[in-house]
């Protein structure tokens, strides 16, 4: 049994109008329950919200039965304070029961109130939300930001519109040791099944993960591998023989009925298995070149993928890289998770997508990394303003348009998305550690709210704290 909101105040709790927020502070928290704050305060705002919420969390459940499950409001509060301060679960976990602010805005009372939040639980409800709840929600928090920011109604909006690599869990790869991860994992799932079923052949299975990995640390490095190819080929000989013996284990739990999860992990670990077996032979042993297309990066994170462009320092990024566009009052506008492509390929769709939610966008600046001929001629046809500087030597019909004060002044200020790539990178996106892409989705989306939110409750305080110079 779910509520969107409690309307009903209990003994000792506060309305979330009431709720004090120190306009002076310059902690992420305050700003980012300010923002929360300013959403359910408006009317129109909150019943819209109100609405999202209802129909997107578990829309399928009835609300009317069952036991007292988080609200929704409260889920949509822990989702963003989870992003918004960067955090992990455990200390959000923490924030929960025993930071007052946070609590009061949950509705919970300070008098009496010991309502007690268990990990997993909060863990579980922030997972409810959805890229298209998140996605909605954020249209109506950037629509309520615009006004906060005094936009005047028919203004046109100046976007800003770069990318940047959002990194996910996994370890630098090779297909030596992405084969170490798939055969330690198999033979982990393997046996623990094998026990829980009573199948024979995996009792030892703790010692076989030691063998193979021993096996592993004298090939680990490509100069050592490479100047002992019978280590390799024992490496690989024993690491095809657990394969296919979890391959095999793997039909009789099938038989036995085993749970679906638990055979559908296995089978991916045996496709792992025989992949990067074929890979490692290819490689060390027949001195093949492994093509890109056929390389994975990550086993336990498939979506990612291996970035290069020549950053000072940086050589190489695994993550997956995501573009997005801001206006002038620093809100994201929209943003596009990039699975496959490049800049070049999203620079026209970019702008669609987000003229499509915010018909007033008239102008927009990007780098050169986005540029190619086709794109200019689109997307001169799309905006008033199409700040898209071109690559190398420059006719002199470019020069001059190039030239012009409104391009100038685009590009002028361009590197302010930098800023916005920054605040996001703070807010979670330095590395994403929620597992799997649907994970991934869900984590950008989240911390693109929470920094509009964050923007939001930036500038009422600045305003709140220009308010009281004035009367002092």
């Amino acid at each position: 049994m779910r509520e969107v909101h409690r309307s009903q105040l209990q003994l000792g709790e506060v309305a979330i109008d009431k709720v004090w927020i120190n306009p002076k502070s310059r902690d992420d928290i305050p700003a980012v329950l300010k923002g929360l704050q300013h959403i359910w305060c408006d009317e129109v705002s909150r019943e819209q919200l109100y609405a999202l919420l209802d129909e997107h969390i578990l829309p399928e459940a009835d609300r009317t039965v069952g036991r007292p499950g988080m609200d929704l409001w409260q889920v949509l509060v822990l989702g963003v304070l989870k992003q918004g301060l960067g955090c992990d679960f455990d200390r959000l976990h923490e924030l929960t029961n025993h930071h007052d602010t946070i609590r009061a805005f949950l509705g919970h009372s300070d008098f009496g109130d010991k309502t007690h939040y268990e990990y997993q639980t909060v863990v579980d409800n922030v997972s409810l939300l959805t890229p298209e709840l998140l996605s909605a929600v954020g249209r109506l928090v950037v629509e309520s930001g615009h006004k906060v920011a005094k936009k005047k109604p028919g203004e046109p909006l100046r976007g800003r519109c770069d990318s940047f690599v959002v990194e996910t869990d996994a370890h630098y790869p090779t297909d030596v040791n992405l084969l170490w991860d798939a055969v330690r994992c198999l033979v982990r799932e393997t046996g623990r099944a094998a026990e829980k079923y009573g199948m024979h052949g995996w009792r030892q299975w703790r010692h076989l993960t030691r063998e193979v990995r021993k096996l592993f640390n004298k090939v680990r490095s490509t100069r050592r591998a490479k100047r002992h190819p019978e280590r390799v080929e024992a490496y690989v000989e024993r690491c095809r023989a657990l394969v296919e013996r979890a391959d095999s284990t793997l039909d009789a739990l099938r038989k036995q009925g085993a749970a679906e999860f638990t055979c559908r992990s296995i089978a991916g670990f045996v496709a792992h298995g025989r992949r990067q077996i074929d890979q490692v032979e290819r490689r060390l042993l027949r001195d093949e070149t492994i093509p890109h297309e056929e390389k994975v990066f990550s086993i336990f994170e498939e979506h990612t993928r291996w970035i290069s462009k020549g950053k000072a320092g940086t050589p190489v990024e695994l993550g997956v890289p995501v573009a997005l566009i801001e206006d002038q009052y620093q809100f994201i506008l929209h943003h596009k998770i990039l699975w496959e492509g490049e800049d070049v390929d999203v620079a026209v769709p970019m702008v669609q997508e987000a003229q499509a939610l915010y018909p007033e966008l008239r102008a927009c600046s990007f780098d050169r990394g986005f540029h190619s001929p086709a794109n200019r001629v689109r997307l001169d046809g799309l905006l008033d303003v199409n700040a898209l500087p071109g690559k190398g030597y420059l006719s002199k019909a470019n020069q001059e348009r190039e030239a012009e004060e409104s391009f100038v002044a685009a590009r002028r200020a361009h590197p302010a998305v930098e800023s916005a790539i920054n605040g996001l990178e703070h807010r979670g996106l330095d590395r994403v550690r929620s597992h799997g892409a649907d994970g991934f989705v869900r984590t950008v989306a989240l911390s693109v709210l929470a920094a509009n939110l964050h923007r939001i409750g930036l500038l009422l305080q600045k305003q709140e704290r220009k308010r009281r110079q004035r009367v002092a």
